[in-house]
């Protein structure tokens, strides 16, 4: 059995959450993102499924964007709550597929693949839904969510090294009859222990998200390859997909 997303999502990981400045935080990240929602919001609030400790909320609401925030991690809101106070990014502890805020919403938005977090086809197209819920017609739905690396598994294996750096190795392990990934990510030094975090998967094709959107009463607006509008090709290792919420 998977760990829960509960028992992933706890004190130790969100203590270690946060990279100012580097990685997911870096400003060549942040900077793009925060620049395409706060285009993309028009003005009008927006609301985070699965917020964490406020990587991209923080800097939206700093840009004067209204920002509301779902979360199912108590410890990573105790973490966003060391950056902003209630008032300024309230959020309500549940799941991104079924949790309901007050309000409606001119976008919703996933960043970082977190629709994935969410483990069968069932619970996605409910998060479709709920993002649906949340918004006015002709509102957005957002999603930045990376592309299955299948191609580059070999035949019969299951383990694929996904990234390498200095004091970390990722591998991620593919069940392709579930489209279910656990990802392994491996931190050392200089000694002989690692630290190691897992997270498990349900990886999604961009034309499944896509049936997933109609089913929910969305359109595809957009995909690009990443944040700044980068062209969308067989070669893209993830996309930025942009749905409209039809009328009726």
């Amino acid at each position: 059995m998977p760990p829960s997303q509960e028992e992933i999502w706890d004190q130790e990981t969100a203590r270690n959450y946060d990279s100012p400045g580097t990685g997911r935080f870096a400003p060549e990240v942040i900077d793009p993102t925060v620049s395409r929602l706060t285009a993309l919001a028009d003005g009008g609030p927006v609301l985070e499924f699965a917020i964490g400790t406020g990587r991209v909320a923080v800097p939206l609401a700093q840009r004067g964007v209204p920002v509301t925030g779902i979360e199912l991690s108590r410890p990573m809101i105790e973490q966003l709550r060391t950056k902003v106070d209630e008032d300024t990014i309230p959020v309500t502890v549940g799941d991104m597929a079924t949790t309901t805020v007050p309000g409606t919403f001119r976008l919703v938005y996933l960043v970082d693949n977190t629709i994935s977090n969410l483990l069968t086809q069932a619970e996605q197209v409910t998060c479709f839904r709920n993002a649906a819920r949340h918004l006015a017609p002709g509102g957005r739905f957002v999603i930045e969510l990376w592309v299955p690396e299948l191609r580059k598994l070999p035949p019969g294996q299951q383990a694929m090294v996904c990234n390498t750096e200095s004091g970390y190795i990722g591998l991620d392990t593919y069940d392709p009859v579930r489209q279910h990934v656990v990802s392994h990510h491996f931190r050392f030094g200089e000694g002989r222990e690692a630290h190691l975090f897992r997270s498990p998967h349900r990886y999604i094709w961009p034309a499944e998200l896509d049936l997933m959107a109609e089913l929910a009463g969305f359109e595809l607006e957009s995909r690009h390859a990443d944040w700044t509008g980068g062209e969308f090709t067989a070669e893209s290792p993830s996309h930025v997909s942009v749905y409209r919420l039809l009328p009726g």
